[in-house]
């Protein structure tokens, strides 16, 4: 919800500017994470989702200013957000005879463990566009890259088994303490960089049609919500398809 919030807001403090604008494009697009870090692998070592469970689509705005006939300015916004619910893949939750206090052991019957990881990213970029044959044309093939402003976070809740915190029972089988929690880093930001290259083809007078691939790099550090982790990754590939209305 944040993130609509932050692209409508944006979109109200642009519409001065359109009047001198030289491209608006509207587009959508699919976000593909690389989740190379501590806190990704451990979700995916454990739970029953996998890396490609967090790819998911995305919605974006841009407005460019050209410089000259080959290079143009652009700042754009687009977000993504993905959650899943997940059950620990090798072990189950069985409740202490005398306390009630859950174990979780593992290959056991018992207990579901479940909780829920959400990731949500909303990159304010600004970039610097490059059109090697210029803007006239059939096709115009065009590069780019800039750095940006990420708004993100982070969410863990349910119940987690704290492999750190075991007990041998008295028949010689490990359980592991089972806790809940709600865990997060909510509102960060974060400063990343970008790469792009695509292609228009006009279809009007002044539309053309977009398609666009990019690589964006961004490093979260966590703090108070998960003590201990290194930084969360929250790179990754984007494809996206857009229409262009040329002022």
């Amino acid at each position: 919800m944040k993130k609509h919030l932050a692209l409508i807001a944006f979109l109200i403090l642009l519409m001065p500017c359109l009047a001198f604008s030289d491209i608006v494009t509207f587009g959508v697009g699919y976000f593909f994470p690389m989740a190379n870090s501590e806190l990704w692998d451990t979700e995916f070592e454990n739970m029953d989702f996998t890396q490609s469970d967090f790819n998911d689509s995305t919605f974006g705005f841009t407005y460019e200013y050209f410089l000259s006939n080959q290079l143009s300015l652009t700042l754009s916004i687009d977000g993504y957000s993905q959650k899943k619910l997940g059950m620990y893949m090798d072990y189950a939750a069985i409740p202490e005879a005398d306390t009630g206090i859950e174990f979780a052991f593992e290959g056991e019957d018992g207990l579901a463990i479940n909780h829920l990881f959400d990731v949500s990213i909303t990159p304010i970029q600004v970039s610097l566009k490059l059109a090697p044959m210029g803007r006239r044309g059939r096709f115009i093939p065009y590069i780019g890259g800039g750095a940006g402003v990420y708004l993100w976070n982070v969410r863990l809740a349910g119940d987690i088994v704290d492999f750190d915190d075991w007990y041998e029972f008295t028949d010689g089988t490990i359980g592991f303490s089972v806790i809940p929690v709600d865990a997060r880093e909510d509102n960060k930001i974060s400063l990343g960089f970008h790469g792009f290259g695509g292609v228009m083809f006009p279809v009007a007078n002044r539309i053309s049609i977009d398609g666009q691939f990019k690589f964006n790099y961004l490093k979260g550090k966590l703090e108070e919500g998960f003590e201990g982790f290194d930084d969360f990754d929250l790179s990754g590939y984007q494809i996206s398809i857009s229409l262009n209305y040329w002022f």
